[in-house]
């Protein structure tokens, strides 16, 4: 048997000699334009994805009104003396003008440069990508993101990710952007001057690549795809908000079929990202861990379950009773799910097979929280009177459901607890050490993950990039506080922040699995300044956060 390769070099940190040259290349900030060449020609930078051993997915836009082939090519440095890989794409106006290519025979675990060139000889951006690590890898770090809105401020995680200059690889989680029309989502009071989101909400494939078209757009993001691969996962907001397969809350009976406008947001989705046409895939990180990529809102998930309506219907003084009967009936029917029998099979066999090759992590790239999260009286103290209706019908009836043990969102796991004990009794019988990776809430969450009182793994939930969180509707209660009485309700909660946007860093290593969750300084303001971190570790074979 062969040795395995050597590792390859960290990249090194931007320093100001490395951020010169990368700035030559068009490689860093100040050498990004928010549009390459202009209405014609390459327009929206580069971007890769879905990354193998000897393989990666790479993407550009070239903006055209006939069908043109546009030349690629992949280099072991930034010259392109040496050329790896190369072969010609197409640029469609059936596609939007979006060329996805497969790049293959590169080397393992290495860096390379790419670039496009148009059929006048016009040049892309130069991206740098990388391929997954096969054999001995001694760490892997990821970049984590989740719920970027536009209008709410400037996408400064991801900007703050590529100056670090410590990451093989980013996982968007989902919300990449979101589908309300202009003053919904920021109101016109909230939406940060000078980022305004189209004027229509999504609904028709147009109104989706519109969607693409403002937010790549973004210089900060352009330079995320260019100088990362990506793995990339949709939530709700790609579609519409709280989306199942059969409709969503966000999708009214004036808007059209929804098969019609879901099958559209998906054309665009493929169309202006670096993935697959796969809903699910694994990705595999040397011995070190297999990354899982799973679909939980289209292709099976059950309609959520409405709470309030629960407590809306009971008879006054009636609500704990009511919320007892929805316990010990649709909330526990065993055939609601979010992954659907066929997603849930692979991926029990699929952790089976990970652990058998000796992997060390099994890690779920995935949408919305695991862990169990129930409401503590105490959230509604100092609750002003004035608050707003629909506020204060929440707060008393997720008080109420949670006196008889059912949790808050049901748009969550929480919402298919038949699922998720599917979900997590396949991961013991696999013996994986499971590391589930979450977006969703805007908040930040770190849980001990069990069932039936035997350790399964750790959950590590991002904040948003931009969109607000709990701060933004519950403002009597200090975060601080928040936090306390939040962990304090919930068993498997070890550690909360609800106030802050940013992303998370985590690391995977042999012994260790760690997540960094970073806190940047303001989206209001431009700028890359931290105001904290909250780091947190699980040790291999324990299966919780250490202490």
């Amino acid at each position: 048997m062969p040795l395995p390769p050597p590792e390859p070099a960290a990249v090194a940190q931007t320093s100001r000699r490395t951020a010169l040259k990368l700035a030559m290349l068009g490689l860093a900030g100040a050498g990004v334009p928010v549009l390459a060449q202009g209405p014609k020609g390459f327009t929206h930078g580069v971007a890769s994805g879905e990354p193998g051993h000897d393989k990666v997915l790479l993407w550009t836009r070239f903006m055209t009104d006939q069908d043109v082939h546009i030349k690629w090519e992949v280099s072991e440095d930034e010259s392109f003396a040496r050329i790896v890989s190369q072969g010609d794409g197409l640029a469609s106006p059936a596609n939007d003008c979006c060329v996805k290519v497969w790049a293959k025979g590169m080397l393992q675990g290495r860096w390379y440069y790419y670039r496009f060139i148009g059929p006048g000889g016009e040049r892309s951006l130069t991206g740098r990508t990388r391929t997954l690590p096969y054999g001995r890898v001694k760490r892997f770090r990821m970049a984590v993101f989740s719920c970027s809105n536009y209008g709410f401020g400037h996408f400064n995680a991801y900007a703050h990710a590529i100056e670090s200059g410590e990451f093989d690889l980013a996982v968007h989680l989902g919300d990449y952007f979101y589908e309300y029309q202009r003053g919904d989502y920021p109101s016109a009071k909230q939406v940060l001057a000078g980022r305004e989101a189209p004027l229509d909400e999504a609904v028709t494939l147009e109104g989706y690549r519109d969607r693409f078209r403002t937010y790549r757009a973004d210089p900060d993001l352009q330079r995320l795809h260019q100088l990362l691969p990506m793995v990339s996962v949709w939530d709700d907001h790609e579609t519409a908000n709280d989306s199942w397969h059969g409709g969503a809350e966000n999708h009214q009976p004036n808007e059209g079929d929804w098969a019609v406008r879901k099958a559209a947001s998906e054309k665009a989705y493929r169309e202006w990202l670096p993935v697959s046409d796969a809903y699910y895939a694994q990705y595999e990180i040397g011995q070190l861990a297999t990354l899982f990529r799973l679909e939980t809102r289209h292709l099976a998930r059950s309609e959520p379950l409405d709470l309030l309506s629960v407590f809306k219907g009971a008879a006054p003084g009636q609500a704990e009773a009511a919320y007892s009967k929805f316990r010990d009936g649709a909330w526990r029917a065993e055939d609601r799910t979010l992954l659907g029998a066929k997603q849930e099979a692979w991926l029990a066999s699929a952790m089976k097979a990970s652990k058998r090759a000796g992997k060390r992590w099994q890690v779920l790239a995935q949408q919305v929280v695991m862990g169990e999260l129930a409401m503590n009286d105490r959230l509604v103290a100092g609750m002003p009177a004035d608050s707003a209706d629909w506020l204060k019908q929440r707060m008393q009836s997720g008080i109420a459901a949670g006196h008889v043990g059912v949790p808050l969102n049901m748009d969550a796991w929480d919402g298919y607890p038949a699922a998720r004990r599917r979900l997590l009794a396949s991961a013991l019988a696999a013996n994986a050490e499971l590391l589930v990776l979450t977006g969703d809430t805007h908040n930040a969450w770190a849980f001990d993950l069990d069932h039936h009182d035997e350790r399964v793994g750790v959950e590590m939930a991002g904040h948003s990039v931009t969109s607000p969180g709990a701060e933004n509707s519950i403002r009597w209660l200090k975060p601080d506080e928040m936090a306390r009485v939040t962990v304090e309700r919930n068993r498997q909660l070890k550690w909360c922040d609800t106030s802050q946007r940013g992303y998370m860093a985590v690391e995977l290593a042999p012994g260790s699995a760690t997540s960094e969750w970073r806190f940047m300084a303001s989206v209001r303001q431009k700028g890359t300044a931290l105001a904290g971190v909250k780091r947190m570790t699980v040790l291999a074979g324990q299966r919780k956060f250490s202490a």
